[in-house]
This record gives C-alpha cells, sequence and structure tokens, in this order.
C-alpha cells in the first residue's frame, strides 16, 4: 500500500520546475522522492485547489487568501494497494482523495473507506482478509493481520514526503515554508498518531 497522488492537474504547469508525470499519471508519496517530483505534488495540489501559482514569490499570501475560504486542502488521489505476487493495482477512483486516506484503518473494524468511483472498487470483507475488487479484472486479497503494517508504511511514506516539502519550500517559496508544510499536514493528517486500536 502506497499513498499517491494522480498527476493530470500537473498537464501545462509553469511556475516551478515539475517532473515528467509517470506514464500511469499516479505519482507515490514517500521520502525517496526527487525536487522536481515534490515539485509535481505541489503542482497538483496547487492546480487542485485553483489557487494561483505566480509569482512563486507570492505563494504565502496566496495560501493565507485561499486557505480563508477553503478551510483544507484536498487532492485527487489516495491509497493504491499491489498485490506483490500477481501485480494486480487497486487505484483510488475518481473522487476520492488523499485526504482521506486514514479511513482505511476503519477496515479493521468491519468498514470500508470510500474507494472512489470511475473505476468502481468492490471491497468484500471474507473473515480474515478483504478481498478489493475493481473493473476490469483486477483484483488484491489483503489479509486483516497485515494491514496495520502496511497503513504504518503508507503513514512512513507521508511523513517522509512532509519532510521534503519542507525543503523543497525551503528553496522554491522560503516565506510559505512553514505555512505550507502546516497546511499540508493538517488537511492530509499526516503527522499525527496512526489509531489501529
Amino acid at each position: 500500500m502506497d499513498a499517491v497522488l494522480e498527476t493530470y492537474d500537473a498537464e501545462g504547469f509553469t511556475a516551478w520546475p515539475i517532473a515528467e508525470p509517470p506514464d500511469d499519471r499516479i505519482l507515490a508519496l514517500s521520502g525517496g522522492l526527487t525536487p522536481a517530483e515534490v515539485g509535481t505534488a505541489m503542482a497538483v495540489i496547487v492546480a487542485y485547489a485553483g489557487f494561483p501559482a505566480e509569482p512563486v514569490a507570492d505563494l504565502h499570501l496566496t495560501l493565507d487568501r485561499h486557505l480563508v475560504e477553503a478551510e483544507c486542502l484536498i487532492a485527487p488521489g489516495g491509497v493504491r494497494v499491489t498485490d506483490t505476487v500477481t501485480g494486480a493495482r487497486i487505484l483510488p477512483g475518481c473522487c476520492c482523495g488523499l485526504e482521506s486516506w486514514r479511513e482505511w484503518a476503519d477496515v479493521l473494524h468491519g468498514e470500508s473507506p470510500w474507494l472512489g468511483h470511475g473505476p468502481d472498487t468492490d471491497l468484500e470483507h471474507t473473515g480474515e482478509a478483504v478481498r478489493l475488487r475493481q473493473e476490469p479484472s483486477h483484483q488484491v486479497e489483503l489479509p486483516l493481520a497485515d494491514l496495520p503494517g502496511l497503513l504504518s508504511d503508507v503513514h512512513a511514506g507521508l511523513r517522509g514526503f512532509l519532510e521534503l516539502v519542507g525543503a523543497w519550500a525551503g528553496e522554491t517559496c522560503p516565506r510559505a515554508a512553514g505555512r505550507l508544510v502546516a497546511v499540508l499536514d493538517e488537511s492530509f493528517h499526516v503527522t499525527g498518531s496512526l489509531d489501529l486500536g
């Protein structure tokens, strides 16, 4: 499992350098991203929020102005589940957001997180596991005993990403760096403890 962003909103972005989007347009978030990949992630988040990013030197003002109206940020993506044996992948569907990644902990209590639509994903509890099916033919079986460790990995990846954002923002828009990290942390629920009880 990993936290991912859809990168479609980075198309044509020019306010700062970004990486070439992956072929599948899905960017996994972790502490191993390059500065250009962090730039891509930030381009997606800023563009999706409808924030004007130019001039980048005024990003601190833009954040404050627009966050008063928006209250928090949302971003297209969520949690991707990959079967490491078969290679089958379950991607976040349309209208699924990175901000709701913690809902996956509810699976431990017999509930289902919002997985989006287009493609629709069915989540079926089968006792000791959950079976995820996504059209046209992707299926992943996830043992419930593995879920806490997998979600802890997602959490660690997001914390690593947030650290990289701090370094990236310190170079790209230093006046916005602290505010940007705080807003991302609050909006995407990154640093708080992960309740898997």
